[in-house]
């Protein structure tokens, strides 16, 4: 990075490089992902983004095509984009979009570390007039691309290494803490029970029916419209990721029960309107089944919808690099929604967005089993070097 380009650490962690081109003074492209993970991944999920980027600026580079670029362009490897430490997402690309509560800093991990004092063990002095400052101009930035493996099974599906995104789902989080009665596994009668962990086996395989089936449930009114619901039908996923319970022994009715829940879909609407019937559902059950329940909020983010110039131009970039590397390409190159968020989402507060999505064996990602052959990381390098050409 430094010696393609000026380069630098800002004070949440994000590291920059940076190259003028022939037009210092224009709006600028940034380009990246994030350098963090997840507990047991693997090795492509964001840190291909960055390299990606990189390469492309080195074989400019090379080519002697870097000072003339149209317009600058810099590389950001944003931090703790996965929220895995601190339970929030997008920290990096959240302060340079101005997204960023300046509360955020004081935001606790499992031993009480709060994110300033960890960024200050790492010499950074963070503070809130400096993180308001990590803001971008919005007139200063043209616009932000981001390179990510797919995470899923599409692209492989449909035998093709890269492809353009055209949205990303927005998502919901909810903490669903379900009350009951504690007792003795051999003493209580079945029907004087009032078990949280079944009610909350309940709650759960009815939010999976109105998943799998929202035309089902869903009425049609003013806030949930016929092509919401059509939307929905195509996009929505719902996931019970964690589930715990208290005092969690094998000869104990628990007392508690506490499990999350993940709500994803393109359609901000059409999710708005799956929390509502499904909450009204839990509480249904839990009044049915004498036990109390409470239902906490902990993440919300509105679907974005990519840039359609963006998109165009990385169609056309990904069918370039298609074309060198494989002659005739017959097929378009495939469009496609993301179900997983990513730095893009806080930066469309910022600037217009695109993505190239690259494909991964198996759809496999979070595991490390994820995978991508070198073949597709080549034909993303090219990609993102033939974007850079035709900026």
């Amino acid at each position: 990075m430094l010696m393609l380009c000026s380069s630098w650490v800002d004070q949440m962690g994000n590291v920059h490089g940076r190259v003028e081109g022939a037009n210092p003074n224009a709006e600028a492209l940034l380009i990246g992902s994030h350098m963090d993970t997840v507990v047991d991944a693997g090795m492509f999920d964001g840190s291909l983004g960055i390299v990606s980027a990189i390469s492309a600026l080195k074989a400019l580079k090379v080519n002697g095509k870097l000072e003339k670029l149209k317009r600058p362009v810099e590389v950001i490897a944003f931090c703790d984009e996965e929220g895995v430490r601190f339970q929030t997402t997008f920290l990096g690309s959240g302060a340079i979009a101005g997204i960023l509560p300046a509360t955020t800093l004081e935001i606790s991990d499992k031993r009480d570390t709060m994110i300033k004092d960890v960024l200050k063990e790492n010499s950074i002095d963070i503070t809130e007039e400096k993180l308001l400052q990590l803001k971008y101009d919005p007139k200063s930035v043209w616009g932000y691309v981001e390179i990510h493996i797919e995470q899923g099974p599409v692209l492989e599906q449909k035998g093709f290494p890269l492809g353009v995104v055209k949205g990303i789902a927005g998502q919901t989080r909810l903490k669903v803490t379900v009350r009951g009665s504690q007792g003795h596994a051999g003493t209580v009668p079945m029907s004087m029970r009032q078990d949280p962990m079944a009610a909350a086996a309940e709650l759960i395989v009815v939010m999976e029916s109105l998943c799998k089936n929202p035309e089902e449930f869903l009425s049609y009114d003013d806030h949930c419209s016929d092509s919401s619901v059509k939307s929905l039908s195509s996009s929505l996923v719902c996931t019970v990721g964690e589930i715990s319970t208290w005092p969690s022994a094998s000869n104990v009715i628990p007392g508690q029960v506490t499990y999350t829940v993940d709500i994803r879909a393109i359609d901000d609407l059409g999710r708005e309107a799956v929390i509502y019937d499904l909450s009204k559902r839990i509480y249904q059950i839990c009044d049915k089944r004498s036990v109390s329940c409470n239902i906490e909020h902990k993440h919300d983010a509105g679907a974005v919808i990519c840039d359609s110039e963006l998109s165009s131009q990385l169609k056309s970039a990904a069918y370039s690099a298609l074309k060198k590397m494989e002659g005739d390409i017959q097929d378009e190159v495939p469009t496609l929604m993301s179900g997983a968020g990513h730095d893009a989402m806080a930066m469309s507060h910022l600037t217009k967005v695109g993505m190239l999505f690259v494909r991964c064996r198996g759809g496999i990602s979070h595991s490390p089993q994820e995978h991508v052959l070198d073949n597709d990381v080549w034909a993303a390098g090219l990609a993102t070097l033939s974007f850079l050409e035709n900026l």
